[in-house]
C-alpha cells in the first residue's frame, strides 16, 4: 500500500526544516506574483535553497500558480515555469489553463496539479484535466467525505484533500481592506496588510470574526474556525487519498509545525496498526486543541455536513 503524503505549507526556509523534523513528506510553496493565499513568500532564490533541503530529505517540493493570471502576467509564465524545471520542483499548482498552455511552450515536463479551489467537485471534470496534463486534483473544500471518496475511486488522478487549517470563504481582486482604510484617510494604519494576522470581519449576529488576508491578488475573507480532521483521518486512508494538506495561512510556525508532528503520529501509528490509531486519535485531538489558538475553534468544515449555499 503506498502511504499518504502529508503536505504542509511552510512560512519560510526555516521554518522548512522545522517541518522536516516534525515530518512533513512535502512543501506547498511560492510567491504572490503566481500563487494565491500563500503561508510565506518564497522568491525564486528560496525555491533553490528549498529545493536542496528536499532533495537532502528525500521530500517534495510544489510550487504555487494558481492565480488567475491577466494579460499583463501570461508573457511571465512560461520564463518562470522553465526555472522551476531547472531547479527540479515536482510539481506545479495551477488553476488557470494559461498555465497549461505556457507549460507546453516552454517544452517544460514539471507535473501539474490542478487546484480551483470550489470547482473540482466531481471525478468528470478532474478526469478532464488529467487528460490535459494534471497528475493531481485538489479537491474543494466544500464537499462532503463520501463525495471524496467516491471521486477519489473514479479519478484517473491523485486527489488531494485539506484536512486542517482555514478555509478560504471568499475572494476578491479587489484591495478593499486598503481601499476602506484609505476613504478614511487611515491608509498609514495598515501597512504589511498581508502579514496581519489580527485583522477580522466581526458578524455580531453569529458571534463570529472571520479573518482578513490581503496581497497583491486582492482581499481573501476565512473561515472563522479551523478543520481539524486529526480524529477522522482513518477514512482518508481507508480510502487511500493520495496527499493530505495542511495549510498554515495567518498561523505561527511553531503551531504548524506542532500540528504537523501531531499528524505525522496519527498517520504512522495508522499504518502501523489501525486499532492503535482509534486507541490515540481522541489524545491526538486534544492535544491540538490545547495548542489551538482561542479565536480560532476547531470542526470538521463540509466533511460530515451539507454545503447549503
Amino acid at each position: 500500500m503506498k502511504k499518504t503524503e502529508l503536505l504542509v505549507t511552510p512560512s519560510s526556509i526555516e521554518h522548512m526544516n522545522q517541518l522536516v523534523e516534525a515530518g512533513a513528506d512535502a512543501f506547498l510553496v511560492g510567491e504572490q506574483f503566481f500563487g494565491l493565499r500563500l503561508a510565506g513568500e518564497f522568491s525564486i532564490d528560496d525555491i533553490e535553497v528549498a529545493r536542496k533541503l528536499t532533495e537532502e530529505h528525500n521530500k517534495k517540493i510544489y510550487v504555487a500558480m494558481n492565480g488567475l493570471f491577466h494579460n499583463d502576467k501570461v508573457d511571465a509564465l512560461a520564463p518562470y515555469l522553465q526555472k522551476m524545471q531547472e531547479i527540479g520542483v515536482d510539481g506545479i499548482t495551477f488553476g488557470d489553463p494559461a498555465v497549461i498552455i505556457a507549460r507546453r511552450e516552454a517544452n517544460v515536463s514539471i507535473p501539474l496539479h490542478w487546484n480551483t479551489e470550489q470547482t473540482a467537485t466531481n471525478f468528470f471534470t478532474a478526469n478532464y484535466w488529467g487528460k490535459r496534463g494534471a497528475t493531481r486534483a485538489v479537491l474543494a473544500r466544500e464537499l462532503s467525505l463520501d463525495e471524496i471518496i467516491e471521486i477519489k475511486e473514479n479519478a484517473e488522478v491523485q486527489v488531494e484533500v485539506q484536512v486542517h487549517g482555514m478555509t478560504c470563504m471568499f475572494q476578491s481582486k479587489r484591495s478593499l481592506l486598503g481601499n476602506y482604510f484609505l476613504f478614511q484617510d487611515k491608509a498609514m494604519e495598515v501597512e504589511n496588510r498581508a502579514k496581519n494576522k489580527n485583522m477580522f470581519l466581526h458578524d455580531k449576529e453569529r458571534s463570529n470574526k472571520y479573518p482578513i488576508f490581503e496581497d497583491q491578488n486582492g482581499t481573501h475573507i476565512f473561515s472563522p474556525n479551523d478543520m481539524c480532521m486529526i480524529d477522522e483521518l482513518d477514512e482518508f486512508l481507508d480510502a487511500e487519498i493520495d496527499s493530505l494538506k495542511i495549510d498554515g495561512i495567518l498561523h505561527n510556525p511553531s503551531y504548524v509545525t506542532s500540528v504537523t508532528s501531531i499528524y505525522r503520529q496519527a498517520i504512522d501509528t495508522y499504518y502501523e496498526s489501525k486499532s492503535a490509531y482509534k486507541e490515540i486519535k481522541k489524545e491526538l485531538f486534544n492535544k491540538i486543541e490545547e495548542i489551538q489558538p482561542p479565536l480560532r475553534p476547531l470542526d470538521t468544515g463540509f466533511f460530515f455536513k451539507e454545503t447549503v449555499y
